[in-house]
């Protein structure tokens, strides 16, 4: 064969070879990307998908203002019963009522549930506006505020709300609040104290007069601290408070700060049991 004729059948069989591994990395391609013409796929049946961590019951500046009770006071409720109800068995009589009369809807709303506990129940009279709600299956986190000086709707606390007895109608009770500038750390949520018990959280702000109040349903009002001076970044306070209550029995203990622009201006509750 000719010298011409060698060279061009190397060259053939090169191009031969081009195309072949061409064709393969196209295979490859395609088998990675799916086996269609645009899109993302799927994971694959080997991949683990990690559920995203839950959000914290507080902001930044707080330590988790209610977290789940590994067992609470009422058997199969996973937090402190605060209000308005003391327990599954006062819940369901009022969905017995509410079934066969309409007795007090308002049970269902979280809002005017959250609203009710602020001005009724602790008395901040001034903390009149619900500023945000958030619903998530059998928990809500309702915002509740006053107007500002300025027009805007300034949030005081973020109360945590969970449906307390069984059916769809189970009515909502308030179990704590979601803290962020002003905390509640000590006692622990849920935790047993006897009288006097010391209350300590971290705030942040300028002359800050800190009132810490415990109630419980029974009797309402059964301690109360003076004003507490208090202010800074993210700084520690404490206070101790005398009570009389009955044990068992749950409590509600609340601080509120304010007198800047109205009485109550910041709030932050949490529950213990008294024992």
């Amino acid at each position: 064969m000719s010298p011409r004729g060698r060279r061009r059948r190397w060259i053939a069989a090169g191009v031969a070879v081009v195309v072949v591994a061409a064709a393969v990395v196209a295979i490859v391609f395609w088998r990675t990307s799916g086996g269609s013409g645009g899109g993302t796929a799927g994971p694959s049946a080997t991949s683990v998908t990690t559920p995203a961590p839950s959000a914290p019951a507080s902001t930044v500046t707080a330590a988790p203002a209610v977290p789940p009770a590994t067992s609470g006071s009422v058997p199969g409720f996973a937090y402190e019963p605060l209000w308005p109800f003391a327990g599954t068995a006062e819940a369901v009589a009022w969905q017995a009522e509410y079934r066969s009369g309409g007795h007090q809807p308002w049970h269902l709303d979280a809002a005017l549930t959250a609203q009710s506990f602020t001005q009724d129940f602790l008395g901040y009279g001034g903390v009149d506006l619900v500023t945000r709600q958030s619903v998530q299956g059998r928990e809500a986190w309702v915002g509740v505020g006053y107007r500002a000086p300025n027009g805007a709707a300034a949030t005081a606390a973020v109360l945590h709300l969970a449906k307390l007895g069984p059916g769809v109608d189970a009515p909502w009770e308030v179990v704590g609040t979601r803290d962020s500038v002003l905390t509640i750390t000590r006692p622990g949520y849920g935790a047993k104290v006897t009288s006097p018990v010391t209350v300590g959280g971290r705030i942040t702000g300028v002359d800050e007069n800190l009132v810490v109040r415990i109630r419980d349903l029974a009797s309402g009002l059964v301690g109360q601290a003076p004003g507490v001076p208090a202010g800074g970044e993210n700084t520690p306070w404490s206070v101790s408070v005398p009570f009389t209550a009955p044990a068992p029995g749950v409590l509600t203990i609340a601080v509120a700060t304010g007198g800047h622009v109205t009485d109550v201006e910041r709030f932050a509750v949490t529950g213990a049991v008294a024992g």
